[in-house]
């Protein structure tokens, strides 16, 4: 997302935007967006100060970390972000840092549901869906 710094009025400005997932590289293999990015932010300036309140969200698909059932869920950040601009610079692109944020917001141990129960030690039997045949559990 890239924003004109001399076209933000004195009331500030909203912008709404949506980014392919792809163009961050944010995709890995416990996280699979279902869809694009949305992106709202809020934007003012004071003198050489830009601040930006943004909303992110979007679709994901992740693995649960005890079953490792497919888990859809909605991801949902708030962020805000300042920049000191110096006056000849005309535009900031806050990509990379909506990309970091991103990234530090995934989750380390997603669960399908808070009680799941995982796999079976011994046979990899799903205890979610009933106990399993080899009597370890």
């Amino acid at each position: 997302m890239k924003i004109n710094v001399s076209q933000i009025p004195f009331e500030g400005q909203v912008l709404e935007e949506t980014i392919s997932p792809r163009s961050l590289e944010l995709e890995t293999d416990e996280v699979k967006f279902r869809g694009n990015l949305r992106v709202r932010a809020i934007i003012s300036k004071i003198t050489n100060a830009v601040t930006i309140d943004a909303d992110l969200s979007a679709p994901v698909r992740m693995h649960c970390s005890r079953c490792l059932a497919d888990v859809d869920t909605d991801f949902k950040k708030k962020l805000k972000l300042n920049y000191q601009v110096p006056s000849n610079q005309q535009t900031i692109d806050i990509d990379q840092d909506i990309r970091e944020e991103i990234i530090l917001d995934y989750p380390v141990n997603p669960l399908c549901k808070p009680d799941c129960k995982g796999l079976c030690p011994r046979c990899g039997a799903a205890l979610n869906e009933g106990g399993c045949t080899c009597g370890s559990t």
